[in-house]
C-alpha cells in the first residue's frame, strides 16, 4: 500500500525544550489515522510540520513523495488543511464564501460536498458566518475542505466547539466520505471517543516518543486492564517490563498490559505477590490512552 505521508527522524525543539527526537511514522493511502497525546507532547507541532508551516530541527517529512518544505503548488492543492482559527472572511455568508473559495480550485471544486454538510447542519445559504457558533464555523471550514476534494485531509482538533450531537453527525459523515472516496486523513482531537468511532489507525505519543502505532481494533483486542486485590500495606508495586503505570489504591492494584492473563499470573507469582481476585477487562480507546500514558 502506497504511503501518502512519510516522516523520518523528525526532531524539534522550542528554544532548548525538546519536543521529540527521531520521530518516524507513515500513513498509507486510504487510511484514517488519529494522533493522540497529552498537551505538550507535540500534536500541533506535528500538524504544523505536515502543513509546511514549521521546519523541524532535523528529519524529513514527505507527502505524495515530495518534501513538504519545497512542495510544488500543484501537489499542495491535494492537501486539505484545518488548523486552529478555522474560517477567515467571517463577514461572508455560507453561499458567498463557497463561491469565493471555488475560484481557487477550478476543475476540482465539488460544491455539492459543501452544501450537503451545510444541509445536515441546518444552516441557510444566506446565513452570515460571523453569526454562527464556533462549532458551526468549524464545520463550514470542513465543508470547504471537502469541496476542495483533496486526496489528503489534515485536521487539527476537528471537533472543536461542537456539541455531542453535531460531533456524532460529523464523525459519521467524515468516516463515510473518506472511505467512499478512498481519501487519506490525518487528524487530532481531544475527544477520544470520536477517534474510536472514526479512525482506522492510531499513534499514541508520550513526551518525546511514540508509544504505540497500530490499527485501533488491534490495540483494543490486545491491550487489557488488569486488577487484583493485595493485602493491607502494599502501596507500591514494581511489575517490571510490559506493564504500564501500575498503581495501588485501597488495596486494589491496577495496570494495563498486552500480556495474556496467564502471563500476568506467572509474573505476579514470580514476584511472590500475595494477590487475589485477578481480573482482566477489555478497554475503550480512552481507557487505552490513559492506561498507556498515565492519568497525570
Amino acid at each position: 500500500m502506497e504511503n501518502i505521508i512519510e516522516c523520518k527522524n523528525l526532531t524539534h525543539y522550542y528554544g532548548k525544550r525538546l519536543i521529540y527526537e527521531n520521530l518516524s511514522f507513515n500513513v498509507p493511502q486510504g487510511r484514517i489515522l488519529g494522533l493522540l497525546g497529552k498537551n505538550g507532547t507535540g500534536k500541533t507541532t506535528t500538524i504544523n510540520i505536515l502543513s509546511g508551516y514549521l521546519k523541524p530541527r532535523s528529519g524529513e517529512c514527505r507527502i505524495f513523495g515530495q518534501n513538504i518544505q519545497n512542495m510544488q503548488p500543484s501537489t499542495r492543492r491535494n492537501i486539505g488543511l484545518l488548523i486552529e482559527g478555522h474560517v477567515q472572511y467571517q463577514f461572508m455568508t455560507i453561499r458567498e464564501i463557497e463561491k469565493f473559495y471555488s475560484a481557487f480550485y477550478p476543475g476540482q471544486w465539488r460544491k455539492e460536498a459543501y452544501y450537503d454538510l451545510m444541509d445536515k447542519l441546518k444552516v441557510a445559504p444566506g446565513q452570515r458566518i460571523s453569526r454562527m457558533s464556533c462549532g458551526q464555523r468549524s464545520q463550514v471550514a470542513l465543508g470547504l475542505i471537502l469541496a476542495q476534494n483533496p486526496e489528503l485531509l489534515v485536521l487539527d482538533d476537528f471537533s472543536l466547539g461542537l456539541d455531542p450531537g453535531y460531533r456524532r453527525l460529523f464523525v459519521d459523515y467524515l468516516r463515510d466520505y473518506a472511505r467512499a472516496e478512498n481519501k487519506t486523513v490525518f487528524l487530532t482531537s481531544h475527544i477520544i471517543q470520536d477517534m474510536e468511532r472514526l479512525v482506522d489507525d492510531c499513534i499514541i505519543m508520550d513526551y518525546g516518543r511514540i508509544l504505540i502505532q497500530q490499527p485501533i481494533q488491534e490495540l483494543l483486542d490486545t491491550l487489557h486492564r488488569y486488577t487484583c486485590t493485595l493485602p493491607d500495606g502494599c502501596r507500591e508495586v514494581d511489575l517490571g517490563e510490559n506493564f504500564y503505570h501500575p498503581a495501588v489504591i485501597r488495596n486494589t492494584l491496577e495496570t494495563h498490559s498486552f500480556l495474556s492473563i496467564q502471563e500476568v499470573e506467572t509474573r505476579l507469582k514470580a514476584l511472590q505477590l500475595p494477590y487475589s481476585n485477578l481480573k482482566c477487562e477489555n478497554v475503550s480507546l480512552e481507557d487505552a490512552f490513559i492506561g498507556l500514558t498515565g492519568k497525570y
